[in-house]
């Protein structure tokens, strides 16, 4: 089976590649964390427990910042690593590296410093993890996260915040069931009233992952002791209670060494008349033990679940990797070769909506089939042949000397007023088709998943499409205004001569068969003219949509970026990157993911790398 040291271990290397590539859990939620499935022991206590005094004894050395108030700002992971007898004792930062501590003293200095580093020296915390390797003869294998000291009151002109948000920073790592809960509570003070074990029966009401340190054995007032606690009767947990008596505030001003420290506490367990019976399960190095087998057991039982995690995880920020795009070229060809592919993948779309692979181009046939006969049956030709008008224009073309037989500059004039009408339907079939190329421009640039990243890229492209669609709209203008006049220009003769004449009947040439000035002879010009109107009505009905379509919709499909493909091989290589300029959030994110795909990938890699059997 894995050794402790390689499973703990493994944890320890997993847990420094969270840090350095910014997962340190308590995120957001946008990205996986793979912190937060680790098996990790946090130690919790209200200020004052002894909480420095319990790392320091199980550890052997004096290296953390001590004084009032508060601390510990920033979580601190300490992973303590045994060593061969006989080696020398040394502390590594993971933010310094290359650098061997071997005075603690300066260990303390450094957390101290790193500490105001982030939080500056206003009193303020940080989540952001400080990451502290020791390696010595005379500890255990173990990782421990010392954690802001719970509180009650802010002090020293800190917000009034803090008390919450100390809080909330360790119930971020204790409500995780991966979890191990060291709470440390002080012996002389009443237990129902310990910060730790409070939040520990919210966090873990059943007691399985809360390990109970008792604090200060030997300040208790003379004639009482602890064993209620001790033995579990004052509150019960799934694991033993152990009691810790740490150096004097005498001891640590006189600096004696923790060996001598971790002696004495042991003496007084062994001759206590109270705890003689507990001694071989009390004291900093029994915790230290019994910690490390406990990690050790919760790291073998959730590795098969943290590598399946890991499997997964990766599948999916690969999935979102390839869905984010690529990272751009910085060679100026690269670059123009992006730019075309991204305008290729654009303009496959737009023609797709066009031709009926993507919905929308049926909104080109509905205006020719609903909307411009629609618009035609609307023209005001009843109004405009009404007898009235007819009486007027005829009279008008007349001038002085009126016609002889039938009115042909009265029928011409009705007839070029009448093909007036046709220029709005005509130029709003123009305009209901630009529109609709317009709009599945802008969709297709929104379904071209590519072109989301560039913003700048998207506002030129429709930019140059808009443009392009405006000619073509311009020109179709003309032509079917073109058709109109065409239609006004020179008038179907033959339609006029098959109908009835308005002359004498063969039988009395004396005698004419209508009055040329009765409501009816105006009524028959009328009827002429609304005959000769429809005809050429449905003559444009099918003559504008092929207009149109030639113009515009035909031009789009084969022509719409042209002038953009032109302009864009004129560019430089820093215009080429202006348009490549990305969204900053997409950028920031891809950079995210691909850190946490390093991680993941990195961790994936650790847990192969360890034997499982030897």
């Amino acid at each position: 089976m894995t050794t402790m040291e390689s499973l703990i271990g493994l944890v320890n290397r997993i847990q420094r590649a969270c840090t350095v590539l910014g997962d340190h859990g308590g995120a957001d939620g946008t990205l996986p964390t793979l912190w937060e499935a680790l098996p990790s022991v946090a130690v919790v206590g209200g200020q004052s427990s002894g909480k420095s005094s319990v790392l320091e004894s199980i550890v052997g050395r004096d290296f953390l910042p001590r004084g009032s108030g508060i601390v510990t700002r920033r979580p601190l992971v300490l992973q303590l690593h045994k060593t061969e007898e006989g080696q020398p004792e040394y502390a590594e930062f993971l933010h310094l590296p290359k650098r061997k501590f071997t005075d603690f003293s300066l260990v303390r200095k450094e957390i101290q410093d790193e500490t105001d580093r982030l939080t500056g020296k206003t009193k303020q915390i940080s989540p952001v993890p400080i990451h502290l390797s020791i390696y010595s003869p005379f500890v255990v294998n173990l990782t421990l996260i010392d954690l802001p000291g719970l509180t009650k009151v802010a002090v020293e002109g800190q917000p009034d915040s803090i008390v919450q948000d100390i809080e909330n920073m360790v119930r971020t790592y204790v409500e995780k069931p991966n979890c191990i809960i060291l709470a440390i509570s002080p012996a002389n003070q009443d237990i129902a009233t310990s910060d730790a074990i409070k939040l520990a029966r919210e966090v873990d009401p059943t007691g399985e992952r809360t390990f109970g340190v008792l604090t200060k054995l030997d300040l208790m007032d003379k004639g009482t002791n602890a064993l209620d606690v001790l033995e579990g009767r004052s509150y019960k947990l799934q694991h033993p209670w152990v009691g810790i008596v740490n150096r004097s505030q005498a001891d640590i001003n006189k600096n004696v060494d923790m060996i001598v420290a971790r002696r004495k506490e042991r003496e007084y367990f062994a001759n206590s008349p109270d705890y003689s019976h507990l001694a071989s399960k009390m004291g900093s190095e029994y915790l230290a033990k019994l910690l490390s087998r406990h990690l050790e057991s919760v790291i073998r039982a959730r590795i098969p679940s943290i590598s399946s995690l890991i499997t997964k995880t990766i599948d999916e920020l690969e999935s979102e990797m390839d869905h984010l795009g690529r990272p751009i070229a910085l060679d100026a060809g690269a670059q123009l070769y992006m730019i075309l592919e991204l305008c290729r993948a654009f303009d496959k779309i737009f023609k797709e909506h066009l031709e009926g692979g993507r919905p929308g181009g049926d909104r080109i046939y509905g205006v020719f089939d609903n909307q411009l006969p629609a618009a035609l049956k609307k023209l005001p030709f009843d109004r405009h042949l009404s007898l009235q008008n007819v009486k007027k224009v005829v009279s008008e073309a007349d001038g002085y000397q009126p016609h002889l037989i039938a009115p042909e500059q009265g029928y011409r004039r009705l007839i070029e007023s009448s093909l007036n009408y046709f220029r709005g339907p005509a130029e709003a079939s123009v305009d209901a088709v630009h529109f609709v190329l317009k709009e599945l421009v802008r969709k297709s640039i929104g379904e071209t998943q590519e072109l989301k990243r560039f913003p700048t890229l998207q506002s030129e492209l429709a930019a140059a499409s808009y443009q392009a669609l405006e000619k073509f709209r311009e020109d179709s203008r003309k032509t079917v205004i073109r058709l109109v006049d065409m239609e006004a220009s020179y008038l179907t003769v033959d339609f006029f001569r098959k109908l009835p004449q308005e002359v004498e009947k063969a039988g009395n040439p004396a005698t004419p068969t209508i009055d040329r000035y009765t409501d009816g002879h105006f009524r028959r010009i009328a009827s002429n003219v609304s005959s000769y109107i429809s005809m050429v009505s449905e003559t444009l009905k099918n003559s504008i949509p092929k207009a149109a379509v030639y113009c515009q919709v035909r031009e789009a499909k084969r022509s719409l970026l042209n002038h953009f493909y032109t302009q864009v091989g004129k560019k430089e290589g820093k215009q080429l990157s202006q348009l490549l300029d990305e969204d900053p959030a997409l950028m920031e994110r891809r950079l995210q993911c691909a850190k946490r795909l390093e991680l993941y990938k990195n961790a994936r890699d650790e847990i192969d790398a360890v034997s499982w059997a030897r």
